[in-house]
């Protein structure tokens, strides 16, 4: 099969004949990629930034957004059989520790995580086991949800955990409307009655937000931090979602928080430098956020069938990875790039 992979940091990855995935174990599932989406994690894992964490021996098939069709399943596999078609989680998990027994599986014990730290989805087939694969509804095509398996689930995952907090009348900020940030906003409109401010430096991305249901639009020229303290009438914001994490972002969410706020980080690459004493003064709460769980993608699933979420992709041949890379990096991909295996 054709596959993309690394063989060097700091190079360009290539597209190359592997031998195909065998189905060995009771609970494989052996997956026809469909779509495979490409995020900045992507371009940082070519630029070794994840070598050390992942421990992963070069070469290897990156690729952690996936959704095809099962081809092929194990002796004991129940709940998908061949043709369905299905998301996966980005998380192989083994469901006998306590994280996962506890429906905490992203923090599995004894996980795998395809296209991070073991073959991944940018190849026209992946094999996977039974726990991360989720049915899709038939009005879904595995091309058109791919990158919801790991953009979509981060941003659900952060709204998931803010909505508690965002009761009639309070205020959200979305720092960033990107290829995270604009499923954020669908995510905050479908499931809080909270007022939706959205920051971003792209006119096209404001004018997306609107339509996708902010309450209030603010250009990041500099003066946004002034701009949502109006909004606020002056108090700040009762949330703040940051899915940018670097350039001054970091800085400028929390800046923007109301007293008692709590700031989301979930883009990455900057640093957080809050005085303790502006943390207990103000009793402000910094949460961290990592990709959602099981249930969280099967949640926005359901959310996507019945129309409330929905990406903006690009897709190109899996033979074009370089060109998708080349486009991300430049800012000239707007919303999510989709690899298409010529199988598919």
């Amino acid at each position: 099969m054709k596959a993309v992979r690394v063989h060097e940091y700091n190079k360009r990855p290539v597209v190359e004949d592997v031998p195909d995935p065998k189905v060995s174990e009771p609970l494989d599932v052996l997956v026809e990629v469909g779509g495979a989406g490409l995020c900045r994690t992507d371009l940082h894992i070519v630029e070794g930034q994840w070598a050390e964490k992942s421990g992963v021996t070069l070469p290897y098939t990156i690729g952690h957004e996936n959704a095809g069709w099962v081809r092929e399943v194990g002796s004991a596999v129940t709940n998908v059989e061949p043709g369905d078609a299905v998301i996966l989680h980005p998380v192989a998990t083994c469901g006998l520790c306590r994280a996962c027994r506890a429906g905490d599986d992203v923090h599995c014990a004894d996980s795998k995580l395809p296209g991070i730290d073991t073959d991944g989805g940018m190849a026209e087939l992946l094999l996977t086991n039974a726990r991360t694969v989720v049915k899709l509804d038939p009005s879904l095509r595995p091309v058109d949800v791919a990158a919801l398996a790991d953009a979509g689930l981060t941003a659900y995952h952060a709204v998931r955990k803010a909505v508690p907090l965002l009761y009639p009348g309070t205020r959200v900020v979305v720092i960033g409307a990107g290829g995270l940030g604009h499923i954020g906003v669908q995510c905050l409109a479908a499931m809080v009655p909270a007022e939706i401010i959205v920051v971003d430096r792209s006119p096209a991305a404001l004018e997306l937000s609107r339509e996708l249901g902010a309450t209030h639009t603010v250009q990041a020229d500099g003066g946004q931090v002034d701009a949502v303290a109006d909004l606020t009438g002056g108090e700040g914001a009762h949330v703040v979602l940051d899915f940018v994490g670097e350039g001054g972002a970091e800085a400028e969410g929390v800046r923007m928080l109301r007293r008692a706020g709590s700031y989301f980080v979930i883009g990455y690459g900057g640093r957080i430098e809050i005085p303790t004493i502006d943390i207990i003064s103000s009793e402000i709460n910094v949460i961290g956020n990592l990709i959602g769980s099981y249930n969280d993608l099967d949640e926005l699933m359901a959310l996507t069938a019945q129309g409330k979420v929905s990406l903006h992709t690009k897709t190109y041949p899996l033979e074009a990875v370089n060109d998708a890379m080349d486009d991300l990096e430049s800012g000239r991909l707007r919303g999510r790039g989709i690899l298409v295996p010529s199988r598919s």
